[in-house]
């Protein structure tokens, strides 16, 4: 992987987690897109991103519609833009695995019923890193350490 992407997935590793927020566009019953702001709890660099939520929610319900997303990380100093597809877990491992210590406002645990993981797999990408842009497809890069 080049080292421009190298640095945007360290961009990514570091605004993931309590106290951080990106931008998830999702499409809406009629097919337009909305955004929300939210926390990724976990990235696998640039090409997996994990979101929590809860079962039924706005969000969740969008998903089961649509599986089509993107989602923004900027600052000042960068503009990231993923563009893939994200679906719903209930998975107990991958719960527990997503859970973070924010989320005991909204849920009792990662056993709790109404709490699920949006799984999000970049399919493409846009980004602004050091005054250079570039934009590529994931199915070119190779994985790396990410796996």
């Amino acid at each position: 992987m080049n080292p421009l992407l190298i640095k945007t997935s360290d961009i990514i590793a570091k605004n993931t987690g309590i106290g951080t927020y990106c931008t998830l566009c999702l499409l809406d019953e009629e097919g337009y897109p909305t955004s929300s702001v939210i926390t990724a709890s976990q990235a696998k660099g640039i090409f997996e991103l994990f979101f929590c939520t809860g079962i039924g929610t706005i969000k969740s319900n969008k998903i089961k519609r649509h599986n089509k997303a993107s989602v923004c990380f900027s600052s000042i100093e960068y503009s990231i833009n993923l563009v893939g597809t994200i679906d719903i877990s209930v998975k107990p491992e991958i719960k527990s695995k997503m859970w973070y210590g924010g989320l005991n406002s909204h849920f009792t645990g990662p056993e709790d019923p109404n709490y699920c993981v949006l799984h999000f797999k970049t399919k493409k990408y846009s980004i602004f890193v050091d005054w250079i842009e570039q934009k590529g497809n994931i199915d070119n890069l190779e994985r790396g350490t990410y796996e």
